[in-house]
């Protein structure tokens, strides 16, 4: 009937739609090896766009060389060989984010590796995106609190700051960024943890540590194990940055943790060489700083016309044999804001967390950390390097100075407070206690195997000190008056059962 409004606006449908030919681009696979795949047949083909192969599994365009195209698989285990047809799908790599990733475990696509249900994104963004522009940024002045006596004092870190974890396998150095998210369980900020080519035992533990002590649900874990595919731990940091930047470009606050890169660029090697892509140093491509530039720079604090969100960054990597000079090393130490040094030699002497207080340092500084913590932390540093080279020479001979032997106590006494057990975060009114006291001299007398008795007790004195309210809530300048209090407290956990 020609009357049948349903008809006439289907009609209408069917003449807003173009006719005309459609092009699509299709290729064969040449050669395939280690998950790595070059394709005859796609001259438009783009960098990080999503190929699909004849069965589904998808792939990411990695370089382009003149008549092929080296693709990267994303989907391991897929019956592929030589002739196999592939498709340009037109798009470039993206990932769901939205609040639906908060508390589950997924791979860099998004796909869960939990058991639950899919993921609902409420948008996809491309896992390449620029980083924000200078005028886009804001100054880092807001602190990361992580719950570490050592760090919070000495190498305080701010949020959109890059501080990177760097030592020797097996000191500490996941356990450092484990207690950083642990310690987020009563902040507002997002937690995102990356794991690249790390063994499933240890990314295991890393999610039950989370899932115990800290704000699982606020917590996306995004893992690329060693059994994943080359494309898919290529991908992994990339991912994962996509994800925790809606949380910052909507205003929130995210830390990200990407553990490690080390292995990270060891994958871009790989690929890189099986590429055939000239080699440079140590066999890495001439892009490996790149690679590693161009993720660091997206993690910024935000300015207040765009939203005064934060991305802040706390990258793993590792080194042999305590070489700092080594070539990855030096490229992102020199990309990041400061660098944590753990210490082979202090975890064997169970100084732990193992930060080699020599070795690392904050750019950001005190410009991030507590007004009433940078008060009490000024000489803090000094002391304690000044009394690790006494402790060197006091092997040849012991010291008949009064003076120095008072040193060297106030010394073991320092390195008793920076002494701290994993997953046991002390607040920011505990530290500004505790090196209060040790500055006016309260902890002088005070056997070193009670002081971790007295830190465990300072805790609920101090939350029962009606007076220190203010001070708890916003612990950001040190009267004379407070820190009296903070004194009466410390003497009174001293004396406490």
């Amino acid at each position: 009937m020609s009357g049948d409004p349903g008809l006439e606006a289907l009609k209408a449908r069917v003449a807003e739609v173009p006719l005309g030919p459609e092009i699509e681009e299709t290729g064969r696979i040449a050669t395939l090896a280690d998950g790595l795949v070059e394709v005859e047949g796609l001259p438009g083909a783009r960098l990080g766009e999503v190929v699909r192969f004849a069965g589904g599994a998808e792939g990411l365009v990695l370089t382009l060389d003149p008549g092929a195209v080296q693709v990267a698989l994303l989907d391991p285990g897929v019956a592929l060989g030589s002739g196999t047809e592939v498709r340009r799908t037109g798009q470039l790599l993206s990932v769901p984010v939205g609040r639906g990733l908060l508390g589950r475990v997924v791979d860099p696509l998004g796909r869960p590796l939990d058991g639950l249900p899919a993921i609902v994104p409420e948008a996809r963004l491309e896992i390449e995106r620029p980083a924000p522009g200078i005028v886009d940024r804001d100054m880092v002045a807001e602190p990361v609190e992580t719950g570490l006596l050592v760090v919070d004092a000495l190498f305080a870190v701010g949020r959109g700051q890059r501080e990177l974890i760097i030592g020797e396998r097996a000191t500490g150095k996941t356990s450092l960024a484990v207690d950083a998210i642990v310690n987020q369980a009563a902040s507002d900020i997002v937690c995102f943890y990356v794991a690249i080519g790390q063994r499933t035992t240890a990314v295991r533990r890393v999610i039950e540590t989370v899932r115990e002590k800290g704000a699982f649900a606020r917590t996306v874990f995004v893992v690329a194990p060693a059994t994943a595919s080359p494309g898919l731990r290529w991908i992994a940091p990339f991912a994962a940055t996509s994800m925790a930047e809606w949380v910052r470009d909507r205003g929130g606050h995210a830390l990200i943790v990407y553990d490690d890169l080390t292995k990270h660029a060891a994958v871009h090697r790989e690929l890189a060489l099986l590429a055939r892509q000239p080699p440079g140093r140590e066999a890495y491509p001439g892009d490996i700083f790149y690679l590693h530039a161009r993720l660091l720079e997206r993690s910024a604090k935000l300015s207040a016309v765009n939203g005064g969100g934060s991305l802040t960054a706390l990258p793993i990597a590792e080194i042999e044999a305590g070489n700092l000079s080594a070539y990855i090393p030096t490229n992102l130490i020199s990309i990041a804001d400061g660098q944590i040094v753990t210490s082979a030699a202090l975890f064997a002497a169970n100084q732990r967390p193992a930060v080699d207080i020599g070795l690392s340092v904050s750019r950001v500084g005190g410009k991030a950390q507590r007004g009433a913590l940078k008060a009490v932390a000024g000489r803090v540093r000094l002391d304690y390097a000044q009394y690790l080279e006494m402790k060197m020479f006091s092997r040849f001979g012991g010291f008949g100075d009064a003076a120095l032997r008072a040193r060297l106590a106030r010394g073991e006494r320092i390195g008793a407070l920076l002494a701290q057990p994993r997953t046991s975060p002390l607040s920011i009114p505990v530290q500004v206690a505790l090196l209060a006291a040790l500055a006016e001299g309260v902890l002088d007398d005070v056997p070193l195997e009670d002081l971790a008795r007295l830190k465990g007790a300072l805790g609920p004195v101090l939350a029962a000190d009606a007076s220190l309210g203010p001070f708890r809530a916003a612990p950001d300048r040190l009267e004379p008056e407070t820190r009296a209090a903070l004194l009466a407290c410390v003497r009174r956990a001293r004396e406490a059962p």
